[in-house]
């Protein structure tokens, strides 16, 4: 079973030694060279890396990558055996290895992270209270006119309080494909309609969370069948302060 898991990296950073891993530096056409394999070669879209972020490796893996299995984690974000515990920076010995991936891909085509539980407001108020809510709109037209038979699904996710968020996942081959054919279609259009020009850093990688939302649209509709897995993170972060701006976004409405 040939399974490859890109590591979606924009920086110099630790990096899994096992067979199953492929870094790839993001955005290698605009910025300093890590002396990574890039997303720059062959068709690519590494040029669009500041709006479409991690994505921009996926339509690299689609164009240029053939394997049985393909896949993609973050260069501090991996599925592993180990619980998922707030505050615990995760154990880089217990994230995934080849043989972990290639048991569950055994019985499961796709492999995606647990769910993220919003608890008190649906995914489509968490957007607009993080991002321009008019974007996520314009994807829905977007969805309307190219692929009207997900318009239903589109609608029943993005009011959920749960969702598969991060852009990871390990999909079979063919799935893969058929993911991206139908993910590309929609964020090309719909970059067509987006006005980037008053968007900062973090709000201009509209694409890359309009794809969060999308993933579970498709997956859906399309009755895929997946395994849920958990992450871990390798590094520490600040629970308490994501927490509290996620509160502030809730309830004072504020994006920050």
């Amino acid at each position: 079973m040939d399974i490859k898991v890109l590591v979606a990296t924009h920086k110099k950073y630790w990096m899994p030694n096992n067979e199953v891993y492929l870094p790839i530096q993001l955005g290698k056409d605009i910025h300093e060279d890590l002396g990574l394999l890039g997303d720059n070669t062959g068709d690519n879209i590494s040029k669009k890396q500041p709006y479409y972020s991690e994505l921009t490796a996926i339509y690299w893996a689609w164009k240029n990558l053939k394997a049985d299995y393909i896949g993609i984690n973050h260069y501090r974000r991996y599925f592993s055996n180990e619980k998922n515990i707030f505050f615990k920076v995760g154990d880089k010995e217990k994230i995934f290895k080849y043989e972990d991936f290639s048991n569950i891909l055994d019985e499961y085509p796709v492999i995606l992270p647990k769910k993220r539980y919003y608890y008190i407001v649906s995914r489509y108020k968490q957007y607009k209270d993080a991002h321009d809510i008019k974007d996520l709109i314009l994807c829905k037209n977007v969805i309307k006119n190219i692929y009207p038979e997900y318009l239903n699904t589109f609608e029943l996710i993005i009011n959920k309080k749960s969702g598969h968020i991060l852009n990871m996942f390990v999909m079979r081959y063919d799935i893969f494909c058929d993911y991206c054919k139908w993910l590309f279609d929609i964020l090309f259009e719909l970059e067509k309609k987006v006005d980037l020009k008053n968007y900062d850093e973090y709000q201009q990688r509209v694409f890359g969370y309009i794809a969060e939302r999308l993933l579970d649209v498709w997956i859906d509709y399309n009755n895929i069948l997946y395994k849920e897995v958990n992450y871990v993170m390798i590094e520490k972060i600040d629970f308490k302060k994501k927490l509290i701006t996620f509160l502030k976004r809730s309830f004072v409405n504020g994006k920050h």
